[in-house]
């Protein structure tokens, strides 16, 4: 039987039995992992489920960087973690996305865990300074340029993760590869939401086969609905409630086997994906409820008029011909040359 060593169209998209589900939470999946002597970065590690995930690794004994736009404000939500430390990065600056990296590999020599977790959601059209949409840019280009410029403390780990945090929205939207930045096309913020997170399930697939020659392995997942954070700040209150967020009293619905969860529930699959030993030889999958995921084969296009949270990854989203071009395409956009190889 043929040995298939990567996610090309879902290859690798078959649960594992991980003795976890929907309701585990981040402090349940870590427990009995040391990471003591491993070095991680979480992107958006100061809020939502950022901060459960830099505190299930951190308690572990990892030492966990805290990349943020604005660090003193950071501080009041990492309080009383142990081993952190704050350092700025805006992940809309190249620039800062640099000077970032500059700094953390003139410290260290080797990054065993890189959390891509921050992200934006259903923003209002907004663009860098290059002219890129906000989503795009923040969700997925940012973390490809750093990812690219972390490689060389990746490689030196000899056994390093790369998780990147996507979401049930990928479903809503296929990447786009003609015109990522909405120049020629009317702006939709669901779209652009669904297209980001597209692209960071492909770029997972492509990073992680270029990187298995270096012992980098790479996941992504969809984290649950979760809307007690602000993540859904410039998202209108009627579509929360056409997306069935409130129960019957008005309140944030918690139902993680529905798929709405607490952040504690939220940051499991991420924290599963950094650190389970089921996962040494397996990667570029996407996963959620703290399992891998199957491919949703009934999934027929994105209605709003009768919206559901179904289960699986869509086809389009692990497609190996798509990974391999948007790979292209984000080295042309951020100017970055990747070789992950």
């Amino acid at each position: 039987m043929e040995n298939i060593t990567n996610n090309y169209n879902g290859a690798l998209q078959h649960p594992v039995g991980s003795g976890f589900d929907a309701a585990s939470t981040a402090a349940d999946v870590v427990k009995g992992i040391d990471l003591s002597g491993k070095t991680a970065i979480v992107t958006g590690g100061y809020s939502g489920i950022g901060v459960e995930t830099v505190k299930a690794l951190a308690n572990a004994g990892a030492q966990v960087y805290i990349p943020a736009r604005t660090p003193e404000k950071a501080k009041k939500n990492l309080e009383g973690i142990p081993n952190v430390t704050l350092v700025e990065l805006d992940l809309m600056d190249p620039a800062s996305i640099d000077a970032f990296a500059d700094s953390f590999l003139a410290e260290n020599n080797a990054l065993h865990l890189l959390i891509n977790n921050a992200g934006i959601m259903m923003a209002p059209l907004r663009r860098d300074a290059r002219g890129y949409e906000s989503q795009f840019s923040t969700n997925h280009l940012g973390h490809f340029q750093l990812t690219a410029r972390l490689w060389p403390a990746l490689k030196n780990a000899d056994g390093a993760r790369v998780v990147n945090v996507s979401s049930w929205g990928h479903h809503i939207a296929e990447v786009s590869l003609d015109d990522p930045n909405f120049e020629t096309s009317e702006y939709d913020p669901s779209i652009s939401y669904g297209r980001a997170k597209s692209a960071n399930v492909l770029f997972t697939v492509e990073l992680d086969k270029r990187g298995q020659a270096n012992n980098v392995r790479a996941y992504t997942l969809h984290p649950g609905a979760i809307f007690d954070t602000d993540l859904s700040r410039d998202v209108p209150k009627e579509a929360l409630e056409s997306f069935g967020v409130y129960d019957e009293d008005g309140n944030v619905k918690h139902d993680p086997y529905n798929g709405f969860k607490n952040v504690e529930q939220g940051a499991s699959t991420t924290v599963w994906c950094a650190t389970s030993p089921k996962l040494d030889n397996i990667g570029g999958v996407y996963c959620e409820n703290t399992e891998i995921a199957e491919i949703d084969t009934e999934w027929k296009g994105f209605d709003p008029e009768h919206f559901a949270i179904t289960k699986g990854v869509t086809a389009q989203a692990v497609n190996g011909e798509t990974a391999q071009k948007l790979w292209t395409l984000s080295e042309q956009l951020t100017g970055v040359q990747f070789n992950a190889d």
